[in-house]
C-alpha cells in the first residue's frame, strides 16, 4: 500500500517536470517568434504580446525595457530602416509607446502602397568616368590621381 507522503512526492515529481517542461515550451516559443510581411505587424504584436502573457503566467519576469528591444528586433527585414530608427533614439520608450509607432508606421506604409509612393529601398546606379588628373598636398607630400567624375543614371 502506498502512503500519503510517497503519493505526494510523485505528485509532485510529475507536476514539477510538467512545469519546467511548459516553461520552456514557452521560452521557445519567444525565441523562434519572427514577424512575417504576409501578415499585419499589428495582429504580429499581439501574437507576441500573447507569448509574454505566457512567460508571466509561468512566473518568469522580463522587464519593460527588454521587452521593447525584443520586439524591435523581431521586425521582419523590410522594416529595416524603422528598426535602425528605433534603435538609435536615446529615450528610452514604453512598450504601448513602441505599439502606438508601429501602428501609424503600418498605417503609413499601407497608405503610400495604396498611392504607389512606396519604395522599400533606394537604389541608383552610378557610373564613374575617369578625367582630369589632380594634385593635392597633405603635409609635405604631393598625392596625384585622377579626378572621378560620378553621374546618376536615370
Amino acid at each position: 500500500m502506498v502512503n500519503a507522503k510517497a503519493l505526494w512526492e510523485s505528485l509532485e515529481r510529475k507536476y514539477k517536470t510538467e512545469d519546467a517542461g511548459s516553461k520552456k515550451f514557452v521560452v521557445g516559443k519567444f525565441l523562434d517568434f519572427k514577424m512575417v510581411d504576409s501578415k499585419t505587424v499589428i495582429s504580429q504584436v499581439q501574437e507576441f504580446q500573447l507569448i509574454l502573457h505566457d512567460i508571466h503566467a509561468e512566473g518568469m519576469v522580463l522587464g519593460e525595457s527588454f521587452q521593447v528591444a525584443a520586439l524591435i528586433e523581431k521586425l521582419s527585414p523590410t522594416w529595416k530602416d524603422f528598426k535602425n530608427y528605433l534603435k538609435h533614439k536615446r529615450k528610452e520608450i514604453k512598450l504601448e509607446d513602441l505599439i502606438v509607432r508601429l501602428r501609424i508606421e503600418e498605417d503609413n506604409r499601407q497608405s503610400e502602397k495604396k498611392a504607389g509612393n512606396y519604395h522599400q529601398e533606394a537604389k541608383a546606379n552610378v557610373v564613374e568616368q575617369v578625367s582630369s588628373q589632380f594634385s593635392i598636398h597633405v603635409g609635405d607630400c604631393w598625392h596625384w590621381g585622377f579626378k572621378p567624375i560620378v553621374e546618376k543614371l536615370e
